[in-house]
C-alpha cells in the first residue's frame, strides 16, 4: 500500500521522490510508504505512516489537527478523528523513540497541531494524495421495490444479508476450526455512505448498526459479533484487513455501503475470509419506485426458514414482516438511527441530542419500542455524563423503559436500561443482577449487558464472576475505551494495583482526555506512588480547573502523602466551585478523607446517600474508603447501599 499517489485526473504528474533522510539512521521511502532504521524495516500502520508522511513534507511548520484531518480523511468529514490521530501519533513516536517531553522528531504545540522539527535530506518531498477505498466489486444483485421508507429498506436488505451470511457462516463452520472461545467471531465494519452527503452519515451506521444486531442474534452459541463501538472506529480507517482482524480477533468480515442518486437507494454487501482475503459472497440490492412491503414478507419468511434449517434453532424465528407503515412510522424510524448516532458517543452533548431525538421518534410512533429503549438508556446515563443530579433524569428513564418493555418485553437494550437504573439508582442488586441476565440471554452477543454486569458483580466484592464476564465484553468490544477502563477499575476494586495501573496507562496513551481512565491517581495513590499520582491530576487540573474531581484527587493524594497544606488548598479550592454550581458530593467526602477528616467525609456520604448518588455503589470495594471502615457509621452506610454483606 503506498503513501504516495498519483495526482488527480486532469492533472499533470508530479515528480515522485525516492528515499528521505532525517535522524541519524532513518529512511522513509515514500514510494513503498516503508519506513526504516538502520536498514531495518519498522512496522507502522497506515494512518501513522500517513500522518507521518504529511509532518515530513511540512517540516518546520506547524500542521493543524484540522489540516491533517483534511489530507487524511478529506473535508467534511463526520467523524470524531481526535482519538485516530492521537493513537496516530502515538505510534509514530514510539517508531522514533521519540520523547514527547523532549522531542527530537515531532513537537506537539499544545491546543494547534504539531511539527516536524528534524532536518531532512536527500528528496524534497511532493504533496500527498490519498486515495479514497475503492467500492467493493458486486457479483449477485437482486432489485428490491421501495415502499414508502427507508426503514422497510434497511429491514428488508439486513434480512436477505442475514439469510445469506447465516447459511454460508453456518456451514463453514462444521468443517473448519473454530475461534479458541467456541466461536466464530465476525466484523460488520461500517457501512460506506456513497451518496456525497455527510448528513446522511446517520443512515448508513444505521444500516451497520441494523446488521450487527441482527447478526448478534442469529446463533450467539456459534457466531460473535463485534459490538458497534470498536467497528466504528474504522470509519473512513484504511487499514488492511489483516490489521482489522489482529486488532478485533475476526475471522470474517462484512463490508458493504449505500448509496443515493436520481430516487435510488443502492445498497451492496461482501463477506471475505480473513485468513486468505476471500471474497466468498457479494450481493447488491437496488430500490426503485414501486411497493417493497410484499417482497418484504418474502424475505422475512425465508430468513425464519433458513435459520431453522440450517443452524438447526429449535426457536421460531418471528418474521420481520410489517404492516403498511406510514409516513409518521416511517419518520419514526429515521429519528431513531439519529438517536443512535448520537448515543454512541458518549459524551454529554450527544446524550442531550440523542433524548432530543429518541423523544422526537416516540411521538411519531408512540409505538416503537426501541426508540423507548434508547430514550431509557440516555436519561440512565445523562448524571453521570453531566454532572446534574440524577433524580432529574431517573423518573423520566424509568417511565422510558416501562413503556419500552410494555411494547416489547424481548428487548436487551431495555433489560439493560431497567437493570443499570436499579443498580445505581434504587441499589436493588438482585432486580439488577436478574436484569442483565435476562438481556445476556436475550443477546448474548450485547457487549454492554456483559460490561454492566461485570461492573455490578464487582461492586458487590464478587471478583471471581466479575472477570469472565468483562472478559466477554472486551472479546465482543476489544476497542472500547469505557469497557477496557472499566476492566481497570474492577482490577483496582480488587486491589491489583499493578494491573490496574498498566490497564489505565493504555487507555489514556489512546486517549489522553478520557476523564475516567484518570482513575489511575488512585491506584498511583495506593501504591503510595504520589507523585506520579499527583501528575496525573495536576495534569486533568490543568486541562479544566472548573472539572471538581481533578481539585478532589490533588486533596485526596497531597494528604495521603502527608503534604496537609497542598491538600487543604485543593479542598478551598472544591468549596470555592461548590459557590457557583451543585457538586458530586462524593468529590468532597474523598477530598475530606484525604485532609484526614473523618467526621466531615461521613457527612458529605451522608449527603450523596440523600442525593442517591451513583458513586456510592463502590463503597463496599473501593479502597479509598479504607479509612472509614471501622467506623459504625460507615457500616451503616454500605448496609443501607445494599452492600453490607
Amino acid at each position: 500500500m503506498l503513501c504516495l499517489r498519483g495526482p488527480p485526473l486532469g492533472t499533470e504528474p508530479a515528480r515522485v521522490p525516492g528515499l528521505i533522510r532525517f535522524g541519524e539512521d532513518f529512511e522513509f521511502d515514500l514510494r513503498a510508504c516503508r519506513l526504516r532504521r538502520s536498514g531495518r524495516v519498522l512496522k507502522l500502520e497506515r494512518i501513522p505512516m500517513e500522518i507521518l508522511a504529511v509532518l515530513v513534507e511540512q517540516r518546520g511548520q506547524l500542521v493543524s489537527r484540522e489540516h491533517i484531518v483534511e489530507r487524511i480523511w478529506g473535508k467534511d468529514v463526520f467523524l470524531d478523528t481526535d482519538n485516530s490521530i492521537n493513537g496516530a501519533i502515538r505510534k509514530v513516536r514510539q517508531a522514533l523513540k521519540d520523547d514527547p517531553e523532549e522531542p527530537r522528531f515531532i513537537q506537539t504545540v499544545t491546543g494547534r497541531g504539531y511539527r516536524f522539527i528534524a532536518p531532512v535530506t536527500d528528496h524534497e518531498v511532493q504533496r500527498l494524495v490519498v486515495v479514497p477505498k475503492p467500492q467493493p466489486p458486486v457479483t449477485e444483485s437482486l432489485t428490491v421495490k421501495p415502499g414508502r421508507s427507508r426503514r422497510s429498506a434497511v429491514f428488508a436488505v439486513s434480512i436477505a444479508l442475514v439469510v445469506a451470511m447465516g447459511a454460508y457462516l453456518w456451514s463453514r463452520s462444521q468443517t473448519r476450526p473454530l475461534a479458541s472461545n467456541g466461536r466464530l467471531m465476525l466484523a460488520v465494519l461500517p457501512f460506506e455512505n456513497f451518496t456525497g452527503d455527510t448528513s446522511q452519515d446517520y443512515f448508513s451506521d444505521g444500516m451497520t448498526e441494523e446488521m450487527i444486531a441482527r447478526l448478534g442474534s442469529l446463533d450467539p452459541q456459534h457466531l460473535g459479533v463485534i459490538a458497534r463501538t470498536s467497528v466504528m472506529q474504522y470509519k473512513h480507517n484504511r487499514k488492511t484487513l489483516d490489521q482489522i482482524a489482529r486488532e478485533l480477533g475476526v475471522q470474517y468480515a462484512l463490508e458493504g455501503s449505500v448509496r443515493r442518486d436520481s430516487g435510488r437507494l443502492r445498497i451492496t454487501a461482501q463477506l471475505i475470509q480473513i485468513k486468505d482475503q476471500t471474497h466468498l459472497w457479494a450481493r447488491q440490492y437496488d430500490r426503485e419506485p414501486g411497493n417493497l412491503l410484499a417482497i418484504q414478507g418474502e424475505i422475512a419468511q425465508e430468513i425464519a426458514n433458513e435459520i431453522q434449517f440450517r443452524i438447526g434453532s429449535n426457536e421460531r424465528i418471528k418474521s420481520a414482516h410489517m404492516a403498511s407503515l406510514s409516513p409518521s412510522e416511517s419518520a419514526a424510524y429515521e429519528l431513531y438511527l439519529k438517536g443512535r448516532f448520537f448515543s454512541n458517543k458518549r459524551t454529554a452533548q450527544g446524550l442531550r441530542q440523542a433524548s432530543e431525538y429518541f423523544q422526537q421518534a416516540v411521538a411519531k410512533d408512540p409505538a416503537y419500542a426501541p426508540a423507548y429503549a434508547g430514550l431509557a438508556e440516555s436519561y440512565a446515563l445523562m448524571g453521570g455524563y453531566t454532572g446534574s443530579p440524577q433524580i432529574e433524569f431517573i423518573p423520566k428513564a424509568r417511565a422510558a423503559v416501562q413503556r419500552a418493555l410494555e411494547l416489547d418485553e424481548r428487548l436487551p437494550e431495555a433489560h439493560t436500561a431497567r437493570a443499570v437504573i436499579a443498580q445505581n439508582y434504587d441499589w436493588d442488586w438482585a432486580t439488577a443482577e436478574k436484569e442483565y441476565r435476562r438481556a445476556i440471554q436475550l443477546n448474548p452477543n450485547y457487549a454492554t449487558s456483559h460490561h454492566w454486569y461485570a461492573e455490578c458483580l464487582a461492586l458487590q466484592g464478587r471478583f471471581g464472576e466479575a472477570f469472565p464476564e468483562i472478559d466477554s465484553a472486551r472479546q465482543l468490544d476489544p476497542l472500547s475505551l469505557i469497557i477496557a477502563t472499566d476492566y481497570g477499575a474492577i482490577l483496582y476494586f480488587s486491589r491489583q494495583y499493578d494491573r490496574a495501573i498498566d490497564q489505565f496507562r493504555g487507555v489514556l496513551d489512546m486517549e489522553p482526555n478520557f476523564p475516567r481512565a484518570h482513575m489511575l491517581v488512585w491506584a498511583y495513590t495506593q501504591k503510595g506512588l504520589f507523585a506520579d499520582a499527583l501528575a496525573d491530576a495536576e495534569a486533568l487540573r490543568l486541562r479544566d480547573d472548573s472539572q471538581p474531581w481533578s481539585w478532589a484527587m490533588i486533596a485526596y493524594a497531597s494528604g495521603r502523602s502527608g503534604d496537609q497544606a497542598r491538600a487543604k488548598l485543593a479542598l478551598e479550592q472544591l468549596e470555592q466551585l461548590e459557590k457557583h454550581r451543585t457538586l458530586d458530593s462524593l468529590s468532597f467526602a474523598v477530598a475530606y478523607i484525604g485532609v484526614g477528616d473523618n467526621d466531615q467525609a461521613l457527612a458529605w456520604l451522608e449527603k450523596a446517600y440523600a442525593e442517591h448518588s451513583s458513586s456510592l455503589t463502590a463503597l463496599k470495594v473501593d479502597p479509598t474508603y479504607d479509612p472509614l471502615r471501622a467506623d459504625p457509621r460507615f457500616q451503616e452506610l454500605v448496609r443501607r447501599v445494599g452492600l453490607g454483606n
